[in-house]
This record gives structure tokens, sequence and C-alpha cells, in this order.
């Protein structure tokens, strides 16, 4: 099982490369149901439990910061996780908070996950895109990536980028860029939303449902605690070597997951539109 788990881990290794090692037990704290979690004995790993649909378990970052990329390998809950919300996001604190979201919805056994991406901006979000993943997110760890730029928002499944959201704030789309963010990784129930829109509700006789985390990257401009922000660090540029786009390759991979897996993108969906009027960046080019 051991030798299995290493193979796993080295076959990801990749995804984080150039980030800066960080440690769950000792960079972050457990602010709810703290009991719901454990550590490895290194502190590199962690499991999160959801026990009831009152007990689950999130941690946080020790460290503020703004712009930089983060980064983890999740193993989602197995079998029948109907109702459950996995997630890892980044997110402000306060009124009109900016957030950046991975959430991943369980569903019945053998039918896939739902990977959902969100972003708020000076407390407005409903910027949802979603996406089927086009492996087993249950068998093994795979690497989960949000970057933050001043010039766009990157998510990346296993190094493969998914999404964009570029900053149009010269056009008047609202865009991170003054709050601290904190990272967090949490599990918690759903069960009147996540699956199915409802319909589909947790067999909590299969509790507790247990969400794998292992190896934390940070590569951030962080926050001292004294206010004072690096927002000019390495880590801004590093990614996109200060290009602020992605490169051919990587533009061709997001083209072909969005081609094949999205589910659902909130520009195409007028429904959800705020006044009915279709959001400004959704007229703008992402890539």
């Amino acid at each position: 099982m051991k030798s299995s788990r290493a193979l796993l881990l080295v076959a990801v290794a990749a995804a984080v490369a150039g980030l800066a090692a960080a440690n769950f037990r000792d960079d972050c704290d457990i602010p709810w149901e703290p009991q719901n979690a454990r550590f490895t004995g290194d502190g590199n790993g962690l499991s999160m439990s959801l026990v009831s649909n009152y007990s689950g378990c999130m941690l946080r970052t020790k460290k503020q910061y703004i712009y930089g990329t983060v980064s983890t390998l999740i193993q989602l809950v197995p079998g029948n996780s109907a109702g459950t919300v996995t997630t890892y996001y980044v997110s402000s604190v306060g009124d009109y908070h900016d957030e950046i979201d991975f959430e991943f919805l369980g569903n019945e056994t053998g039918q896939p996950y739902t990977f959902h991406t969100n972003l708020f901006a000076d407390g407005v979000g409903h910027k949802e895109m979603q996406f089927k993943p086009w492996f087993d997110p249950t068998s093994g760890f795979h690497n989960y990536t949000i970057s933050w730029s001043p010039c766009m928002v990157v998510w990346y499944v296993d190094s493969v980028p998914i999404r964009v959201f570029r900053n149009y704030k010269a056009n008047g789309v609202a865009y991170p860029t003054s709050r601290p963010m904190y990272a967090y990784s949490s599990i918690w129930a759903a069960e009147d939303w996540a699956t199915q829109g409802g319909r589909v509700k947790t067999d909590w006789s299969k509790a507790p449902f247990v969400a794998n985390y292992d190896n934390i990257q940070l590569d951030i401009c962080e926050c001292s605690g004294y206010g004072g922000c690096a927002t000019g660090c390495s880590a801004v540029a590093a990614p996109y070597n200060g290009a602020c786009q992605l490169s051919p390759s990587e533009l061709g991979q997001m083209q072909w997951v969005q081609s094949k897996y999205m589910i659902y993108n909130y520009c195409v969906d007028p429904k959800n539109w705020a006044n009915g009027q279709e959001p400004a960046e959704c007229k703008l080019s992402q890539y």
C-alpha cells in the first residue's frame, strides 16, 4: 500500500514543481471541527472527515497573501459521496469578500463528480463553470492549483488549465486585487443542492466520508502581521514569465477540456444573469 501511494505522489510531483513546500500541521490551522482532522506523522498529509450533517472539517493557512499560486494533492471521497462537498479555495474575510473556488460535488456510486469553479470579487459571485473529470478523482491523488496574478486567475487540474478569468477592471468587471486571501480546504454537507440538484440525498450510514490531502505548496506574496502585503514579489511573475497569458500548449489543453468536459458555463445561461444582462466579461476574451 505504501509503495502504491508513493508512486502516485511521484507521478503528480511535476504538477507542483517550482512551488514552495509547506506543511499542513505547521503552516495551517483547523478552525472548524478539528477533531475530524488527522495529520500524517510528518504533517505533510491530512485527512478530513464529514461525520454528520453538522460536523465536517475546515483547514486554513496561517498566512494571508495577495497574488501567488497555491496547490495541493487531493483524493476525493470514494464510493457513494452524494450530498458531500470537498473544497480547495482561497478567500478574504470580511465584507465584500473575494474568493476563488474549487468545489468537488459528490455523487452516487458509479456516477462522476462535478468540479465546480467560481470567483467572487467585491462580494459578487455567480461566475460558475462546472466540469466532469476525465479521470477517477477517488482512486488516487491529483493536483489542484489556483494561480492568482494581477492579470488573471487560472484553475489547473494536474497541470492542465481548465479555466481562466482575466482582469478587466478597466472595463468595469470586478477582479480581486487588494484583499488578502487565506487558502482553505474543507468538507461539508450540502445534500439540499450538491448532487443532481438535491434529488439524491446523503446516505449517512456510509459516514464518515473522508477526503485525503497531501503536499500543500504555497508560492505566494505573503502579508505580514503588520498589515503589509508584498504584492510585487517574484511569485507574481513566475507562472507566466510576465507574459500574462497561457502558453500555446496550455491554451490547447484548456480548449480540449472545455470542449469535452465542461457541463455548465454562466456566460451562456441568461436566466442566471443579474438584471437579465450578459456579464461584461463574457463579451471579452479570457485567453
